[in-house]
């Protein structure tokens, strides 16, 4: 199955491309397509005989998708020779916005380019009798947002515990012109198409949550419990934490533990993963390069780069891409994170697209200081280690850090209010996460955590 897929607005784009590729593919000697002279190129399946082509779009129909399903889609549709389809292929639903998948039903006996002529003429004549359907809601101030209003007003009913719907009201969302519309669009879609969510939002850039305060606030003090005046502060002394600032777990009893600090962290200079392209994402990766050179170089880290991406585009090569199975290896031995793409919440909000295209991790020599990039956050920086003393995984994250961003051309994103910027709300302040593994037979005797919960919660 050979394909070309991109974003833009030229049709004829990923054709003309596709037929160059298949020209070098069929160029290689020992490469020869099996085709009938009666029925053209040859398939498994007779439905694909022919130009064995499939060429589709997918395209926002907010009217004609409005009471949740493409009826009326495939109604106008099917005398155009076009098949409706989910975003996720046959038998998927709609995008909670109204968005479908739109292609030509003819394969066998018609010529390629007339395929990729009637989907543009199809999308036309579709998009004529969206506008038709639209009448005069299409006029009013949520014109090209209903769907997306109406799907929040549903969530906002059926599920009190989304903030996003609870927050993002179609009052405010009108609040806001037109660029700032579509950018919270992106921010709330994984709210709208992942209904059971606590939070229900992501950032799309560092800036958004000082531009779309007036949504993001409310909600970010919400799920973090906190009162409208309280200002996030950085503090990384731990001079007087335990003893002179060391936390030696032996002394309650303790053998060695699995110990792991991590935090999130994101550059001013690019977009939030969910608003990068593919081009945005091989720049960042070649950004940070700079910053793992010098990891590299130095005695105490060491290590090397393991990436993800294929190629830097315009025939450049990437050094440090590694195989399939080497990536299988580094994500078993829970060293690197898995596809992103099987995650609905970040797939939603497009932190997942263009797998796996800047992706990849620092792991340092001795393997306990790693940075993941073009994850949730464009980096997840984190130290890891056996041991029992607590404070040595936090002293070489704040050390490693230091060197990350005294970096020219790295500086991390942060917010007066808020502290680090991520792209969930839930990250914001530290970004950190720390833990360890610990056993606890005696509170998991039943076989649950739930006497564990019992009692960690309150702490």
């Amino acid at each position: 199955r050979i394909m070309c897929m991109k974003k833009g607005s030229k049709l004829n784009e990923v054709f003309d491309r596709l037929r160059d590729g298949l020209d070098v593919v069929e160029s290689i000697d020992g490469i020869q397509f099996a085709t009938s002279d009666k029925y053209g190129y040859v398939t498994s399946c007779p439905s694909n005989l022919g130009t064995g082509m499939r060429a589709s779009v997918h395209i926002k129909l907010p009217n004609l998708t409005s009471d949740g399903t493409d009826k009326k889609a495939k109604e106008v549709a099917s005398p155009l020779g076009l098949s409706v389809r989910g975003t996720g292929g046959e038998h998927t639903p709609i995008g909670a916005d109204g968005t479908v998948d739109i292609s030509p039903r003819a394969r066998l006996f018609i010529k390629e380019k007339e395929i990729i002529q009637n989907l543009y003429d199809g999308i036309s004549l579709l998009l004529e009798e969206e506008k038709k359907a639209g009448g005069a809601k299409a006029a009013s101030a949520d014109g090209p947002y209903a769907a997306f209003l109406a799907s929040l007003d549903e969530v906002r009913a059926t599920q009190p515990q989304n903030l996003c719907a609870k927050y993002l009201t179609t009052d405010l969302f009108n609040s806001f012109n037109d660029e700032q519309k579509a950018i919270l669009e992106q921010c709330a879609r994984t709210g709208v198409e992942n209904p059971s969510s606590a939070l229900g939002c992501y950032a799309m850039t560092p800036s958004d949550y000082d531009v779309l305060n007036a949504f993001f606030d409310p909600v970010i003090r919400d799920y973090h419990g906190a009162s409208a005046d309280s200002v996030h502060i950085t503090d990384w002394d731990a001079s007087d934490v335990g003893e002179n600032g060391v936390l030696d777990m032996s002394k309650l009893g303790l053998d060695e533990l699995s110990m792991r600090v991590r935090v999130g962290r994101n550059l001013t200079s690019f977009n939030l993963p969910g608003a990068m392209d593919q081009a945005e994402r091989i720049e960042f990766e070649k950004t940070m390069l700079t910053a793992f050179d010098k990891l590299i170089s130095m005695e105490e880290y060491g290590g090397q780069v393991y990436s993800l991406t294929p190629d830097f585009g315009n025939g450049e090569e990437n050094p440090n891409k590694i195989t399939e199975e080497e990536y299988q290896e580094l994500v078993d031995a829970h060293i690197m994170f898995k596809n992103m793409d099987d995650d609905p919440y970040l797939k939603s909000a497009g932190i997942a697209s263009d797998w796996p295209y800047g992706r990849g991790c620092y792991v340092s020599a001795d393997k306990q200081f790693i940075i993941w990039f073009g994850e949730e956050d464009q980096l997840r920086i984190m130290c890891m280690k056996k041991g029992s003393k607590l404070n040595e995984v936090f002293d070489r994250l704040r050390d490693g850090l230091d060197v990350v961003e005294s970096i020219d051309g790295i500086q991390f994103a942060t917010s007066d209010k808020y502290g680090y910027v991520t792209s969930c709300p839930s990250n914001l302040g530290t970004g950190m996460r720390a833990s360890v593994h610990i056993k606890l037979p005696n509170l998991t005797s039943d076989g649950t955590d739930k006497k564990a919960k019992e009692v960690a919660s309150p702490l």
